[in-house]
């Protein structure tokens, strides 16, 4: 679908989307996140296939690994940190809602100044 996106904290690309969902294949570096964020039109649903993680959601963090999910509502404040030092996280990402720009991301922290 789309080629692969380079950001500071890692890679993302798109690998299917539609009308009302997008989806994501995200790769976390080690010792990475991206930053605590929100949206407004579209919630996430986060399935983790390999590595370990830590998820702040609103405020509460929480430890996830391969094989385990996240839901991420509309609104939610949200972050992903890969908690490894060697390995990959690696999730993807099933966006759904009415609008799936960048432009809807509203950071509230970020290790990489944007």
């Amino acid at each position: 679908m789309q080629d692969l996106i380079d950001k500071p904290w890692g890679t993302y690309e798109t690998l299917s989307t539609g009308k009302f969902f997008n989806l994501k294949k995200i790769v976390v570096k080690p010792g990475c996140q991206p930053s605590y964020q929100y949206h407004s039109k579209r919630s996430e649903h986060w399935v983790i296939v390999s590595g370990e993680c830590e998820v702040t959601l609103d405020g509460e963090k929480s430890l996830y690994s391969s094989n385990q999910h996240v839901f991420v509502p509309v609104g939610s404040k949200h972050r992903i940190k890969n908690t490894s030092s060697v390995n990959d996280l690696i999730f993807i990402e099933v966006q759904t809602g009415t609008y799936f720009g960048e432009d809807d991301i509203v950071r509230l922290e970020d290790d990489y100044g944007r």
